[in-house]
């Protein structure tokens, strides 16, 4: 997902006590570890998203069966098609996006706010929105491979196209074998307008949200769960905006290629989204908004958390040896 923490990290800098900072390196490892641990509980809404995203895929409405029709029934499915370990497809191609994204997010933001450029106006969300394009892109393979694993299916179920990878490294192998180097990122300006967008919806309403909870009293104010209603708040809006970027990026990812490396099936984000609404309605761009809500929310949450408890845990072994 997104720039959840990066953002929760940015709102939370001003506060932070000097004597629990740590080093750019740190945070790299603090906040990879925080995102690959939120993305074991997220990964099955994952799973869903991307089945309901590829479903209907270059055909008319009420032309096509439809295998998905709601997060419960298309949970059941999956289960029941794939076994229950279906609904983790795609984990460890997952682990690996979240590890490499969040790792070069989180470096490159902490060495921004080292360097006083959140300080200066509009720096958050520049800093922000820099960050999560480049994390994107290093990340960008590993996510097309957790795509085309999360789709693969039996044919009774299967939607998209179905690149039957056997891992994730035989994915990459052949990915690089049949496309070159570039095939690994196919795909990618997707994906950096993806994650650009979100970063810079999420710095624009998370804070306001976290505001508005805290006015109206319902809470204690020091109390995780401002945090929680914040983020569920902040999510609608970025759902909104990055839905139709991420049904886009999906369609790429998973879509198959030509001798050449080229896409057989849509030449490029604007061509993708054209043939969308034309085929499949406006509508079609928000296919799984309410998988990319429910995500957003618990993920942002859960990667706090976790960012959280291991930045205290790495500030007290810090200060006991000195």
């Amino acid at each position: 997902m997104a720039c959840a923490v990066v953002l929760i990290q940015a709102q939370m800098a001003p506060a932070v006590d000097a004597g629990d900072m740590v080093s750019p390196a740190m945070d790299l490892v603090l906040g990879a570890s925080a995102c690959c641990l939120a993305c074991v509980f997220t990964n099955p809404l994952e799973v869903v998203k991307t089945r309901l995203q590829l479903q209907g895929e270059l055909q008319a409405p009420g032309t096509y069966p439809r295998p998905y029709r709601g997060f419960v029934s298309s949970v059941a499915a999956i289960a029941q098609a794939d076994g229950l370990w279906g609904l983790q497809k795609g984990l460890a191609a997952g682990l690996l996006y979240q590890g490499l994204m969040n790792g070069v997010r989180f470096y490159c933001y902490s060495l921004a706010c080292q360097a006083g450029l959140t300080q200066q106006p509009g720096g958050t969300v520049v800093a922000g929105a820099v960050a999560g394009a480049l994390g994107a892109f290093v990340g960008s393979p590993a996510y097309l491979v957790k795509t085309q694993l999360q789709a693969q299916t039996v044919a009774a179920m299967a939607v998209g196209h179905q690149h039957q990878h056997q891992s994730v490294l035989g994915a990459l192998e052949t990915i690089w074998r049949q496309q070159g180097l570039l095939g690994l990122w196919r795909g990618v300006g997707g994906a950096m307008l993806r994650v650009t967008v979100g970063s810079a919806a999420q710095l624009a309403t998370f804070a306001s949200a976290k505001a508005w909870v805290q006015e109206r009293q319902w809470l204690l104010e020091d109390s995780w769960l401002v945090t929680l209603a914040g983020g569920m708040i902040s999510s609608i809006a970025v759902a909104a905006v990055m839905t139709p970027f991420d049904v886009v990026s999906t369609r790429l990812y998973n879509q198959p290629v030509d001798r050449a490396g080229r896409g057989q099936l849509y030449r490029g984000l604007a061509d993708c989204l054209m043939k969308i609404c034309q085929q499949e309605g406006p509508l079609a761009l928000y296919k799984g908004l309410g998988l990319a809500y429910l995500r957003l929310g618990p993920h942002t949450i859960l990667s706090m958390f976790f960012w959280d408890e291991l930045r205290k845990l790495a500030a007290r072994a810090q200060h006991q040896g000195t």
